[in-house]
């Protein structure tokens, strides 16, 4: 085998004269490429018997910050590590964690949060191997390429009269369910990603501005692209589904209660009151008196809802909130809901195998806040949710190709 070959998608660790080892082997299976959500067990071969080593995961952020893991592991008796079965000893994380490599990074300052916002650029990360405790002695190396965006995806910048994003459209002619996703800043990842799993995503950011430059925000800005969605040609759905979280999720919501076409939302720690804050202790109770004409009337939606809350979100009283649109729709007879709740996941839940996040600078408190969760428990509820995102929309957002017509 030549060094730096490549076959059936695993990388073969290059020989470097005095630093790795011929005999080591790092693979990643099934493939070194692959997109973001996927998982790769990660194996490693032809060590001593016993031997303990270090492993390590290294990448960095479209802002040129390093984050990186490391952990120790022992091989068997035949000189064999797989991450699906052996347990980590000790380092980022300590136990059988196939992904944990990826999840348990971090970067050497504080407060940093992993900055990937253009799906045009895939998440790249360092699998390596090396003597215990010795980084300076490799043994071997792989590069994983995790793409935010599938092959044939379509990515287009728009620009409405009233809002902008980006629309991501999955390969072939469609039909497609058409899904709004709220983002509270720019980011591509949840969009692009979902749309590599068949449908068709516009992603629109809530604050195109800073907060303190925005004196009113209109719904109807957002209704214009939910109309724009709907006028898609592709779309095979009768209806679009909503994705948001934190600030997002009360303007999902609004759209539901008030936007005809609304068939399904997801909202993740979201409230249920029109928030002028997003920080838990900076938000008043939404059943207050004096706040009761901020609550949005759910009850007028004719969509189904899947209410999605972390238990440990520390930016604001997410769980507290579910209850009480959960509450309110009873109230009203109401059926067309679902619940997740998450104990100890913090509030950033996003697309699983990303880095997960403490604390970081918000940029619209102009100050560093604490996110919740902790590492683990985040890591398992983003895997479970982003699948049960995807069956809840499949379910609403059913299309039938022969209700789909030119739409002008």
């Amino acid at each position: 085998m030549k060094r730096g070959s490549v076959v059936c998608g695993e990388r073969i660790c290059s020989l470097k004269r005095g630093s790795m080892s011929s005999q080591v082997r790092l693979r990643l299976l099934p493939s070194a490429r692959c997109l973001f959500d996927q998982p790769v067990q990660v194996k490693v071969e032809g060590l001593r018997s016993r031997q303990v080593v270090t492993m390590r995961a290294r990448s960095m952020d479209e802002k040129g910050v390093v984050f990186s893991s490391s952990t120790t592991y022992r091989a068997d008796g035949s000189g064999k590590i797989d991450l699906l079965r052996d347990p980590s000893l000790s380092g980022s994380y300590v136990g059988v964690e196939p992904m944990g490599l990826l999840w348990s990074m971090k970067a050497d300052a504080l407060h940093k949060r992993f900055q990937k916002s253009c799906a045009l650029n895939p998440h790249v990360v360092k699998f390596s191997v090396h003597e215990e405790d010795r980084e300076d002695r490799m043994l071997a190396e792989v590069t994983n390429e995790r793409l935010l965006i599938g092959d044939g995806v379509s990515r287009v910048l728009v620009k409405g009269r009233n809002f902008q994003g980006v629309l991501f459209t999955p390969p072939g002619e469609g039909p497609f369910p058409a899904v709004l996703d709220l983002c509270t800043l720019m980011s591509e990842k949840r969009a692009s990603l979902l749309a590599s799993r068949g449908f068709m995503v516009l992603t629109v950011p809530v604050y195109t501005d800073h907060p303190e430059n925005i004196k009113q925000m209109h719904l109807d800005h957002f209704k214009e692209a939910v109309d724009f969605l709907q006028q898609q040609p592709k779309v095979g759905s009768t209806g679009v589904g909503i994705m948001a979280r934190s600030k997002g999720g009360d303007i999902a919501l609004s759209l539901a209660a008030f936007v005809s076409g609304v068939k399904a939302v997801v909202s993740i720690n979201g409230c249920n009151a029109v928030a002028p804050s997003i920080i838990k202790y900076g938000l008043g109770d939404p059943l207050a008196e004096e706040n009761k004409d901020s609550l949005v009337p759910i009850e007028q939606a004719k969509g189904h809802f899947l209410f999605v809350a972390s238990e440990d979100d520390l930016n604001w009283d997410s769980k507290a909130y579910m209850d009480q649109m959960v509450e309110r729709l009873k109230y009203h007879g109401k059926e067309n809901f679902e619940t997740l709740c998450y104990p100890g996941a913090g509030h950033l839940l996003e697309p699983p195998y990303g880095t997960y996040c403490p604390s970081s600078f918000h940029w619209i408190l102009h100050h560093v806040v604490l996110w919740g969760g902790e590492a683990r428990a985040h890591a398992e509820a983003e895997v479970h949710l982003w699948s049960k995102i995807q069956e809840f929309f499949r379910t609403h957002l059913s299309c039938d190709a022969a209700q789909t017509k030119p739409k002008l």
